[in-house]
């Protein structure tokens, strides 16, 4: 495949992606349920992309969601990013000892 026509593709799908919600929504939106949706929806993106790659990092499955079990609860419980990401190693650490 011709490189030129690859890049052409790409920058013309991203450029529409980022151009038609500017065309096609002129009007700020008003509606409670849409603007809740869309609050969420790079949320929704970042899990989609992080966690499948979470299962994948370690040696054991058992171990990833060791990790990402505590570094969920963590978060949960409002601590500091810092917390969260250390306290998730060192529970994937621990878990692949015993295994």
């Amino acid at each position: 495949m011709n490189p030129l026509l690859a890049i052409l593709v790409m920058a013309l799908t991203t450029y529409l992606i980022r151009m038609l919600p500017l065309v096609l929504f002129r009007r700020e939106i008003t509606h409670p349920w849409v603007r809740s949706f869309l609050h969420y929806v790079p949320y929704a993106v970042l899990g989609t992309m992080t966690i499948p790659a979470v299962f994948y990092s370690t040696s054991s499955v058992v171990s990833a969601a060791c990790g990402l079990g505590c570094g969920a609860y963590l978060a949960y419980r409002e601590k500091d990013m810092v917390i969260v990401a250390v306290a998730a190693v060192i529970a994937v650490y621990l878990c692949e000892l015993l295994l």
